[in-house]
């Protein structure tokens, strides 16, 4: 984990959320160079009112296009650390960074095996997230959801998180999961050309508008 904090690498995120009688299934696919903090993404999902966006991290800022908020011609932009969650399991504007960090606060973890990832080898270590780590930056109405939830479970929400580990340290899949009545998500997140290049190239000013928030569901 923190070999991939110091480097960069490509991901591929699929995310699965069941809810109140519907069900979503979208993918989060670019690139992330850790140390620098910039990177790339887009996000999809087949058959949405919206159903394609593209996010820029940089100087400390996301840049944002294809959002209700947002002109079709512009890129909204706003402080990476004002990003919130909107759905349990979701990370800020599908910041990849968010995930490891949850990754790595992972509790009790037990060691699964190993599997094949994309080819190769990898330990497969489970483990469970505490509820702070689950509301880790939620906008306030969702954290007071999952107050609330927590509070008639009488125990933190069952959130499990599995990370898969290559022979050289190198964390190469990470998952998180949820199964509560009415509610269930999975985030699966899969790296790869780990230390190769990441290019980002930063929207100019003058195509840029200042946002506070960005919601929708492609937005994490």
């Amino acid at each position: 984990m923190a070999t991939l904090r110091e480097g960069s690498a490509g991901f591929r995120q699929k995310v699965e959320l069941e809810g109140e009688g519907k069900v979503y299934g979208l993918t989060v696919t670019g690139g992330f160079d850790f140390a620098a903090d910039r990177g790339h993404l887009t996000v999809d999902l087949p058959g949405g009112a919206i159903d394609h966006s593209d996010q820029i991290f940089a100087h400390g800022k996301i840049y944002v296009s294809g959002a209700r908020e947002i002109a079709e011609d512009a890129w909204g932009v706003l402080p990476r650390d004002k990003a919130e969650a909107h759905y349990l399991l979701r990370a800020p504007l599908n910041d990849p960074e968010h995930v490891l960090e949850q990754i790595a606060a992972m509790r009790k973890v037990s060691r699964e095996g190993e599997e094949d990832i994309q080819g190769v080898r990898a330990v497969h270590y489970r483990g469970i997230l505490d509820h702070r780590t689950v509301t880790l930056r939620m906008a306030p109405d969702v954290r007071t959801k999952m107050d609330q939830a927590r509070d008639t479970l009488g125990s933190d929400l069952p959130v499990f998180a599995d990370a898969w580990v290559d022979g050289r340290g190198r964390l190469v899949q990470t998952r998180t999961s949820v199964n509560l009545a009415g509610a269930r998500s999975t985030l699966t997140m899969t790296l790869s050309d780990i230390g190769e290049r990441v290019r980002v190239t930063v929207p100019r000013a003058s195509e840029t508008v200042p946002v506070s928030e960005v919601g929708g569901i492609l937005n994490g």
